[in-house]
């Protein structure tokens, strides 16, 4: 028996196979949980249609645009017809015009600043208060966020403070959902090759500080944050909500 035998999941934000996302997807899949999929953009759709498709034809995928309430609203409205209920949330949505995340923060323009806490923090919010209706048996909401929403990252800038934004809606909401037994929370990751982690100047260079720098002398894998996301997901933290779990070889909590 699998530890989300029963469990109905959505995903927010697989982009290829080397996302977060789709490893913390693979997780809760391989454990019994049943998953729909939404994508941003036709860019996208095929990718993420590709790595679907091995759960099975029948696999929910939905387009949905984040900034957009009437998309989020359509998701659960196909997730209320498809199941009835919900059980699982995965948001791994995060965006910045990529001249915010070069140069200085202090010249982060406001409509750059406007988007990056749309996407990669009020999204949060939109898609909680959506999803609430349908967690009637409880539930988990996850979301994943960087150091650089607690320290300075030169170069991550505008995305920083977006982070930061998320990790203290995490707070508030697992406040306001408590009381349905849905829980909060956010996995704070180390640097992994991602589609998105490409986009920040000197991100190589990031790899191999931590690499160096860590307690573990490595960087996390995929797997491992999936193996996080998986527990998170599960009965077994059934008591553990609003919180920033760190998966990062230890690297948090180094000085220096």
């Amino acid at each position: 028996m699998g530890l989300l035998d029963g469990k109905i999941g959505v995903v927010f934000g697989v982009a290829n196979k080397r996302s977060i996302a789709w490893a913390i997807a693979r997780a809760w899949a391989s454990e019994g949980a049943q998953l729909a999929f939404t994508y941003q953009g036709e860019r996208l759709k095929d990718n993420v249609a590709e790595l679907v498709g091995t759960f099975g034809p029948e696999t929910l995928l939905m387009p949905c645009d984040v900034t957009r309430d009437e998309d989020i609203q359509a998701v659960f409205a196909q997730m209320q017809q498809r199941y009835g209920k919900l059980h699982l949330l995965l948001h791994s949505v995060a965006y910045a015009p990529r001249e915010a995340l070069e140069g200085r923060f202090l010249d982060t323009s406001r409509e750059a600043f406007r988007i990056a806490l749309d996407v990669s923090a009020y999204s949060l919010v939109a898609l909680a208060r959506a999803a609430a209706p349908l967690m009637t048996e409880g539930g988990s909401i996850l979301t994943l966020s960087y150091y650089g929403a607690e320290k300075v990252v030169p170069h991550y800038n505008v995305m920083g403070v977006a982070k930061a934004a998320l990790e203290a809606s995490v707070r508030y909401l697992a406040y306001d959902l408590g009381p349905q037994r849905v829980r909060v929370n956010a996995i704070s990751a180390g640097p992994v090759n991602t589609l998105a982690a490409r986009g920040i100047s000197g991100f190589l260079e990031m790899l191999r500080h931590y690499e160096a720098k860590s307690p573990l002398r490595r960087n996390v894998s995929p797997e491992e944050l999936g193996a996080t996301g998986l527990f998170l997901a599960s009965d077994g933290a059934a008591a553990i909500t609003g919180q920033v779990i760190y998966v990062d070889c230890g690297y948090q909590i180094m000085g220096m």
